[in-house]
């Protein structure tokens, strides 16, 4: 390509001579613009979704691993994170947006082994509520840590289901509507946590003797 072109200027500054050209600023635009996009073009083409970034994991300690009606693996953890304590469960990478429903003998393993994971003065908050006795004629109900949300009342619950198993979820009360269930994996203040494992022990919604063989 001659420097001059044959209208007598700078090839480079000739707009009808530089066009098309690897000389055409038009032609480096467009292709800056489509090298940046060209991956996200061919993902909403595909109906391609752009890959969800992982879920925040802790230190933590774990349950055995569970395979369920339909094949899936997943455990439930009790890991520390900014501001307290979360119990989840979590599908390989995946933290399940449900609150965790595990066997009672489970959750209280988890408590035990919680020095594996939580600061200190945590983990001896949720130990010393396993010392909870059971109250004389206790109802079996739901352990209660009460707490508010903004302007509503707010409860974390430890809730005795059936065949042995418990679910730990926040319910939040709203004006004209009640109690509702929130369901997604609880993450509070280990003082929560312990209140309200120590109210289901004395209630008799957990026992001592639901707890894992060591």
């Amino acid at each position: 390509m001659s420097l001059f072109c044959r209208h007598n200027r700078f090839t480079a500054d000739c707009q009808i001579c530089s066009k098309g050209t690897v000389l055409d600023p038009d032609r480096s635009a467009t292709r800056r613009r489509s090298g940046g996009s060209g991956q996200s073009a061919r993902r909403r083409a595909s109906g391609e979704k752009a890959p969800a970034a992982p879920a925040f994991s802790g230190p933590h300690v774990a349950t055995p691993v569970h395979v369920d009606d339909e094949g899936m693996r997943s455990l439930v953890r009790l890991e520390r994170v900014p501001g307290g304590v979360r119990l989840g469960r979590w599908r390989g990478s995946a933290l399940v947006p449900e609150a965790p429903v595990l066997a009672a003998g489970e959750l209280l393993d988890l408590v035990e082994r919680s020095g594996e994971a939580l600061q200190a003065r945590d983990a001896a908050k949720l130990t010393g509520a396993l010392q909870t006795e059971p109250a004389d004629g206790g109802d079996g109900g739901s352990g209660v840590s009460r707490g508010r949300s903004g302007d509503f009342k707010e409860e974390l619950r430890v809730e005795p289901l059936d065949d042995g198993a418990v679910r730990v979820a926040r319910w939040v009360q709203r004006p004209a509507v009640g109690w509702e269930l929130q369901d997604a994996p609880p993450m509070l203040p280990a003082q929560r946590y312990a209140e309200a494992l120590a109210d289901a022990l004395r209630r008799g919604a957990l026992a001592a003797g639901d707890r894992q063989p060591s």
